[in-house]
């Protein structure tokens, strides 16, 4: 199933659900992606079933054009940004001439960002200044439902509800060591 957002001009835009072939989109009964993910365990089967409707006709739905995408959740209660991968810490703190600090090779790198504005796929990334350090990643997101602190692998993974991917700005000249 894909899901996408579409910038109607409304805070968190209208959810619609997206054909395989990302040629075409239909609009569902949840109208935003917040809505549908508070209600996922409903609203996971109308959401499969409007993609398989679409799918199953080719005349369904209107035209997807990705230039009229929002962010798919223009804004959400927490981002929670891990780094996963040493190697990129390493290449990171290379580039702003730091060491890694030795309790990097053995407990997780994880920050909370702002999580009260997400930007469209394709709009602009406005900066006051290059000055910040700004760097551009490609991440993958997963969007979970609540999670229990002390969770374990099993309640975590029942917990996911969306696969996505994410650009990610960061300001290297702004975040502390």
């Amino acid at each position: 199933m894909k899901l996408a957002t579409l910038n109607n001009h409304t805070r968190d835009g209208q959810l619609v659900v997206v054909s395989r072939d990302n040629t075409r989109c239909a609009p569902c009964s949840y109208p935003t992606l917040q809505s549908a993910l508070d209600e996922w365990s409903q609203a996971e089967g109308v959401l499969s079933q409007v993609f398989t409707e679409l799918n199953a006709d080719a005349s369904a739905g209107q035209p997807f054009k990705p230039q009229n995408a929002h962010s798919p959740l223009p804004r959400a209660y927490q981002w929670a940004d891990g780094s996963a991968y040493i190697n990129h810490v390493e290449l990171v703190r290379k580039a702003r001439n730091s060491e890694v600090p030795e309790s990097f090779y053995s407990d997780p790198l994880m920050y909370q960002g702002g999580s009260d504005s997400f930007l469209a796929p394709t709009a602009p990334i406005k900066m006051a200044s290059l000055d910040y350090g700004i760097d551009l990643e490609a991440e993958i997101v997963v969007v979970t439902d609540d999670v229990p602190m002390g969770a374990s692998v099993e309640q975590a993974g029942a917990a996911i509800r969306l696969v996505m991917l994410v650009n990610d700005v960061s300001l290297r000249g702004l975040i502390p060591a």
